[in-house]
């Protein structure tokens, strides 16, 4: 089937709708880039700063996490550490 042929196959208004999916996903493609520049130059400062970044990705990373599952999470580590004998 030619392109010309599978064009026809999509009607004005699915091309319209794909274009527009496409579009939308390349601009927050874009707008990704850009945060995660600007995640990078805060990072730096931080560094700059003399803060541990692993330390402050950390600290992003458990804040995500809902206070009670990360509380659990923390009891099954420190049960699972005291069972095979701590660090």
């Amino acid at each position: 089937m030619s392109d010309e042929a599978n064009i026809d196959v999509l009607n004005s208004a699915a091309v319209a709708q794909l274009r527009s999916v496409i579009e939308r996903i390349e601009r927050l493609e874009e707008d990704k880039a850009a945060v995660s520049i600007d995640l990078r130059e805060v990072y730096s400062e931080a560094k700059g700063n003399g803060y541990d970044v692993k330390a402050i990705r950390q600290i992003v990373k458990l804040r995500r996490i809902d206070k009670a599952k990360r509380l659990e999470m923390e009891a099954l580590i420190d049960l699972y550490l005291s069972a095979i004998g701590g660090l």
